[in-house]
């Protein structure tokens, strides 16, 4: 019987496209590596949280789409466990700092979507029928994809 699930390829490959990723952002100066949503694909922004631990800035480069004024992104850690750390820090200190791919910065506050709220955005998100949102690879997790909420401060 063939293997049903989807392939998700080694944590060490993801790993690398998250170091690619952020090496294009710096070493353009910020002018590559962030994009904003389309009707078809989800855009790119960076979150600047504080470290629930260490207390210091951590910044993360998330996909996203927007909700009326909120931009939402889930909480993914390449589709494998545990939560990323962006979200730990974020439920310690939903405080946080976003730069959106224009150049500008907005203060958000962060918060989990849940019930109605969460199935109408993940609906949305599988909708762009990217690689990235798919139902079949959130059954890969022990546990709900959280969808994450940043509201205007």
């Amino acid at each position: 019987m063939a293997n049903s699930k989807p392939f998700l390829p080694p944590r060490w490959v993801i790993g690398l496209a998250w170091a690619v990723h952020r090496a294009i952002y710096r070493l353009s100066g910020g002018r590559r590596g962030l994009r904003p949503p389309t009707g078809t694909t989800y855009g790119h922004m960076r979150v600047h949280t504080i470290g629930r631990r260490s207390g210091e800035e951590r910044i993360a480069i998330l996909g996203f789409i927007t909700d009326g004024p909120n931009l939402v992104s889930p909480a993914m850690n390449g589709w494998l466990e545990p939560e990323p750390s962006w979200w730990l820090n974020l439920q310690a200190n939903p405080g946080a700092q976003i730069e959106l791919p224009d150049g500008s910065t907005r203060a958000v506050t962060a918060r989990r979507a849940v019930g109605e709220e969460r199935g109408r955005l993940w609906r949305r998100l599988v909708d762009l029928g990217t690689a990235a949102y798919t139902d079949a690879n959130a059954e890969k997790r022990s546990v709900e994809t959280a969808i994450v909420i940043f509201e205007p401060i």
